[in-house]
């Protein structure tokens, strides 16, 4: 049973007025975000700045891991060749500095969809210039030359979640790998001295704070960047349960262990922040830290 939800995770519903304009042109361009399929409780504060982060090759995914809100579809789905073109058109019509692309899983590709994730830079890099670009990559089922792709198409941000500890992972994630994500990671930073890698996990599905910290030294050993830590939502009573509520000053705690004490550029952690929440604020970091 989900305990109570605490004062702090209360949102404002979005109103219609305020996100309209992006709501209706993802409409018309025939794409889908993350925002709205993953049911994000910052969709109203995302959309009224003019950001989304998009999700191709959706939306179904392949793999039913209990803690997401993204549809189950394990048959096997075309590409659609023109998604990185109205994607680039899309970025563009909203003026957008900085872009996150992420994906469903695509177990059934052989590539797992690297391919459009390079297409879909090309695209927003033909149309947007200026736009830095933060791809949010699934696992690919540890297929390195399916990554070395993505890595060798520059994007300026390069994201996959670690998501919980490792002693969750069959619970939370049973069709992944906690080593074979760190690897992945491992091989950004070892494969490209350009790109700022970047790792997130949620927190309150029955781990520890140790094993948070843990999770932290794990990622900041394999040369992340950037972290993020939020609070875990059920989406509905079929998914996994929140096992706690973490507190603020707690975030705040975890925050303070990765930037002062292991040295990570960035750790955005806070009971609402998601993967690409306030996620263009990279700008900042790229130009302290600029490679």
């Amino acid at each position: 049973m989900n305990p109570h939800k605490p004062d702090w995770l209360r949102v404002k519903a979005p109103q219609k007025e305020r996100i309209g304009h992006v709501s209706d042109l993802l409409s018309d361009l025939k794409l889908n975000t993350v925002c709205q399929e993953a049911s994000c409780p910052n969709i109203g504060e995302c959309f009224a700045g003019g950001t989304a982060t998009f999700l191709i090759m959706g939306p179904g995914c392949t793999r039913a891991c209990p803690y997401c809100d993204i549809d189950f579809d394990k048959s096997v789905r075309k590409l659609d060749p023109s998604e990185p073109d109205r994607l680039g058109e899309a970025v563009k019509r909203l003026g957008l500095k900085h872009v996150v692309i992420t994906s469903v899983n695509r177990d059934d590709l052989n590539d797992g969809g690297a391919s459009q994730f390079v297409d879909c830079i090309d695209a927003v890099r033909r149309t947007s210039f200026e736009t830095t670009i933060e791809l949010l990559i699934p696992d690919f089922c540890g297929n390195w030359d399916a990554l070395r792709k993505v890595i060798q198409a520059c994007p300026n941000v390069l994201n996959h979640n670690i998501e919980t500890v490792p002693r969750l992972y069959k619970k939370a994630r049973p069709q992944a790998l906690y080593q074979q994500s760190l690897e992945l990671l491992d091989r950004v930073r070892k494969e490209s001295s350009k790109i700022y890698s970047k790792s997130g996990l949620m927190v309150g599905l029955g781990e520890t704070d140790l094993e948070v910290l843990q999770v932290l030294e794990d990622l900041r050993d394999h040369k992340v960047d950037i972290v993020t830590i939020g609070q875990y939502l059920s989406p509905g009573p079929k998914h996994l349960p929140v096992d706690r509520f973490v507190t603020p000053a707690q975030f705040e705690k975890y925050r303070k262990e990765g930037e002062e004490r292991l040295g990570f550029l960035q750790v955005v952690s806070s009971p609402l922040t998601r993967s690409s929440y306030h996620a263009g604020e990279v700008k900042r970091i790229m130009k302290a830290y600029p490679r």
